[in-house]
């Protein structure tokens, strides 16, 4: 799995090792250290916020995975990119460029060694029978599903993968792109573990496509929370720091919970699931606490976006809130779509049981990590990404870390948030449906305007719209996203 070690300066012995555990789907209302009233046993989860501080201010720099992904190891907002809406499918080309600068590609630079674990989501160079590649035909994130599945038959599996994880800053590699995209085997760096020889059946969840025999989806997740605690334990008696990127692949569909997690929660299959994801994130930080480096790690858990559209059913018939107080579900701008959990867990570094209030996004883990382990930025790198270390380690701060905060939904609409007030300038759904019986419950007007603008302190379920009330302040937001839009950062040049 791993490279010998190698001598190292006694700076990179210092360094902390990182641990970014990034769950899929999880609402900011499924952990019970967010959401009292949450139906679901999260123990692992609530020790980690009671060792270490819990953020509730926290967003995805997007309404959907793939661009969040990009967006966390990159450090620049993914509506950048050609990928304006919606996320990768299956066969599309890599969204990272080869020549920019990502996370673990920095560690790399200062003598880590880097893995990730998990759920890859963010583009492959697939070999075929003829050269031809699937955006030829059609754009990245385009579905197609005709043209794709077509393509597909000239895939060639006993070929490398190329342009995966371990062209992108990682030396080591093992998960799949997603569960629920084929080819149905684990990819190890650049190489499928398994021979996809036969068809998924029509009854698994999931795309169609090639599956090597014996595939469970119920066995992802439990292997790949193997894979990473065993990264642990072997780069954990070595010299030189670790980097791990853990982007599980629960609770997103398919809710697929094996069998000893079943009826363990009472919400449902889902709670089930999402009692599973907790499962895994307790036996990565208990390899984490019987490594002996435990003093001399950060752990940051997150998710990748608000909770599936799936979780509104099970509100109404478990009564468990996966948005917690907040409005909307993954795909939207309204905060229950990018406000997440976030906790960050570093003993002597942050402290324990401490509740941070600052706005913080995935796409200023780059900057923040670059500040702890002494990195120099340049800025052709992580351009929307704030150094926010002094909320991670609760140092004293006179005003907000961030200018803005830039919010996009999976149709590429925008909204923005600066201070209590965010703005977005979009009028449906964006992008997924909210059932009328939620708008009854919460009251939820209709309105004519071609925005809306709510104030989070007094109006945190977003209900009242005062888009009309306040124009000047509606103008005033407008024209930041739009300088953010037009330029190429963010943030402030570094010096």
């Amino acid at each position: 799995m791993a490279a010998a070690s190698v001598a190292l300066p006694a700076t990179a012995r210092n360094r902390p090792n990182i641990v970014v555990i990034l769950a899929d789907d999880l609402g900011y209302g499924d952990v019970g250290a967010y959401n009292p009233q949450s139906r679901i046993p999260t123990p692992n989860l609530d020790r980690l916020a009671a060792e270490g501080t819990r953020f509730t201010d926290a967003h995805t720099p997007c309404g959907v995975c793939s661009p969040t992904r990009y967006g966390l190891l990159t450090g620049r907002y993914p509506w950048r990119t050609e990928l304006k809406s919606r996320v990768l499918w299956p066969w599309d080309k890599p969204l990272i460029d080869r020549n920019r600068l990502t996370l673990p590609g920095m560690l790399k630079k200062l003598g880590y060694h880097t893995a990730c674990v998990g759920k890859w989501h963010l583009g492959w160079d697939w070999a075929t029978t003829d050269g031809s590649k699937v955006n030829a035909r059609v754009a990245i994130g385009d579905p197609q599903r005709e043209i794709r599945d077509e393509f597909a038959k000239k895939v060639r599996f006993d070929k490398p993968v190329a342009e995966g994880p371990v062209t992108r800053g990682f030396d080591y590699y093992f998960g799949v792109d997603l569960p629920n995209f084929p080819p149905y085997t684990f990819i190890e760096n650049d190489r499928l573990l398994g021979k996809p020889t036969g068809p998924k059946p029509d009854s698994m969840f999931g795309w169609p496509g090639m599956m090597e025999p014996g595939w469970r989806l119920e066995g992802v997740l439990p292997e790949l929370t193997r894979r990473a605690v065993r990264y642990i334990e072997d780069r954990s008696k070595r010299g030189e720091p670790y980097f791990l990127y853990f982007p599980m692949s629960s609770p997103h569909t398919p809710i697929a919970p094996d069998d000893e997690f079943i009826g363990k929660s009472k919400a449902g299959k889902y709670g089930d699931f999402v009692y599973q994801t907790d499962w895994s994130v307790g036996k990565v930080m208990d390899a984490i606490r019987a490594s002996g480096n435990a003093d001399n790690t950060i752990v940051v858990f997150t998710s990748d976006n608000g909770p599936e559209n799936l979780t509104y059913p099970v509100l109404q018939e478990h009564g468990h809130a996966s948005q917690g107080p907040l409005r909307g579900a993954k795909r939207m701008l309204w905060e229950g779509g990018h406000r997440v959990p976030y906790i960050v867990w570093a003993p002597g570094r942050a402290a324990a049981g401490r509740v941070e209030s600052e706005v913080v996004c995935h796409t200023d883990v780059m900057a923040t990590v670059a500040s702890v382990t002494g990195y120099k930025l340049p800025n052709d790198a992580a351009e929307d990404s704030y150094d926010i270390g002094a909320a991670w380690f609760g140092k004293k701060r006179s005003k907000a870390i961030r200018e803005a905060t830039v919010h996009h939904s999976m149709n590429d609409e925008y909204g923005l948030r600066q201070g209590d007030w965010v703005l977005i300038e979009s009028t449906g759904a964006h992008g997924a449906a909210e059932p009328q019986w939620w708008k009854d419950r919460n009251g939820v007007k209709k309105h004519d305007q071609p925005g809306e603008l709510f104030h989070l302190k007094e109006d945190l379920i977003e209900v009242k719209n005062l888009y009309a009330q306040f124009p000047d302040k509606v103008r005033e937001m407008h024209a930041l996203l739009e300088k953010y839009k037009a330029g190429t950062r963010s943030v402030p040049l570094r010096r």
